[in-house]
């Protein structure tokens, strides 16, 4: 997510951190850094120079709180005023209600419309959609396909005018949130904002909210005022901020309108919708981790007896324990969103390279151990020469495949009791992370 500016802000975050004496020269420094990272990534100028004059001065005149030494306290200040810049969240209630959904020609609207469907139905709600795209063609398709994916209720006529279809879907669908996804339109088109605000009052829904390009950089400022004086926007949804180079200009520029962010797009697939916080975003942004979104997906994704951590540290680490953890991590989504969640200190920085890779590893490790007896599975000690030929030559890999796998089930038999040992505690690591 923002991989470029996300890397830029954790590399002035780590020079501060490493400062031998936190001093006028080192603050100016810094400052020269958040601002040459921040317009790279198209932040509004202005908000750039007002956020580096608070940061200078406050890293300048405040004392640090009790506890903290200097470099903690700007890192404080740094983190405090990027929240700031943001401003706070759309509040999406889980309850019962309508949601219109507007924005602009390609700019992911669509499939935002099914995540933000999907993102409910993990809820506990019953949501339906409703397609009144009228315009693009394959519209109807596109999200027929979609909602059934996620087998929730849809609605749509393909030989239809859009009020047409939002009376009757309104009537025929039944369910506990109703999405209805309108014509991608450029925000100055006269004859599609009469539309839009027709279906407005057509459906009278609680919520409104504008899908936008996290590549549109400034640009989404404009637009995201133009959809509010129409219609009255509640909250924006910025797509595509997985890897753009422009995201910060739409991230601050909505802070100039009457809108504010409800939620972000951070990938491909229809889970990969986050409602937006700003304190866990800029959190992860900085490289503090967002431990708390990482329980909220475990908590939605895996079952009690997935990832049963104590129960591994209380007895032997198998492979049957390896295995469940391997399936266990595979739910919780892409690799590198669940690393990008973790603390700079505590997880690794790998290169996009690497992540392919050790997904990769993780597969085929899944795929050796399927090729195991259940003995073997419960004690690998037992793994000798002609048990790994035979392992190797089920599972379609090569020994070597094999005798790297049971080195990493040894290190990972390690590191358990090493936890066990004392030296790093479970508890201590729940403290620390306040879960």
């Amino acid at each position: 997510m923002l991989d470029n500016l996300s890397l830029s802000l954790q590399n002035v975050v780590k020079k501060i951190a490493g400062a031998r004496r936190i001093d006028p020269r080192t603050i100016d420094e810094m400052v020269k850094d958040v601002q040459r990272t921040l317009l790279q990534a198209d932040v509004n100028v202005e908000l750039v120079m007002g956020l580096s004059t608070r940061i200078r001065e406050r890293s300048l005149k405040e004392k640090p709180a009790p506890g903290a030494n200097p470099r903690e306290h700007v890192i404080r200040i740094v983190y405090q005023e990027l929240v700031d810049v943001i401003g706070k969240s759309t509040d999406v209630p889980l309850s019962k209600q309508t949601i219109l959904m507007v924005g602009l020609y390609g700019g992911g609207k669509t499939t935002t419309v099914a995540k933000l469907a999907r993102y409910f139905q993990r809820k506990g709600l019953k949501p339906a959609v409703i397609c009144a795209d009228s315009y693009r063609p394959g519209a109807y398709d596109q999200l027929k396909q979609l909602c059934e994916q996620i087998n929730v209720p849809f609605y749509g006529e393909k030989d239809s005018d859009a009020l047409t279809i939002v009376k009757h879907g309104l009537k025929e669908l039944k369910g506990d949130v109703k999405i209805i996804d309108t014509a991608g339109r450029h925000a100055l088109e006269a004859d599609l904002i009469k539309e839009m605000k027709q279906i407005h009052k057509l459906a009278k829904p609680d919520q409104n909210l504008l899908v936008l390009d996290g590549a549109m950089g400034q640009l989404a400022g404009k637009h995201a005022k133009a959809f509010d004086d129409a219609i009255g926007i509640t909250g924006v949804i910025i797509t595509k901020l997985d890897g753009t180079a422009k995201g910060g200009g739409a991230l601050s520029a909505i802070s100039e309108t009457n809108s504010s962010i409800a939620f972000i797009g951070t990938g491909e697939t229809l889970d990969d919708l986050e409602r937006f916080d700003p304190d866990r975003f800029i959190s992860r942004l900085l490289g503090m981790g967002d431990i708390k979104s990482l329980i909220e997906r475990a908590e939605e994704s895996l079952a009690a007896e997935d990832l049963d951590v104590e129960s591994m540290i209380r007895g032997r680490f198998t492979l049957k324990d390896m295995h469940r953890q391997l399936e266990a991590i595979s739910k919780l989504g892409p690799l590198k969103q669940v690393m990008q969640m973790m603390p700079i200190g505590l997880g690794l920085e790998i290169s996009d390279e690497a992540y392919q890779v050790t997904n990769d590893r993780l597969s085929r490790y899944k795929v050796i151990m399927d090729s195991m007896t259940n003995e073997e599975m419960r004690d690998p000690r037992i793994v000798g020469s002609s048990r790994i030929k035979r392992i190797a030559l089920g599972s379609g890999t090569s020994l070597e495949d094999v005798r790297e796998l049971l080195r990493y089930h040894k290190m990972m038999q390690n590191a358990m009791k090493g936890l066990r040992g004392g030296k790093f505690p479970m508890q201590k690591l729940m403290k620390r992370f306040k879960m």
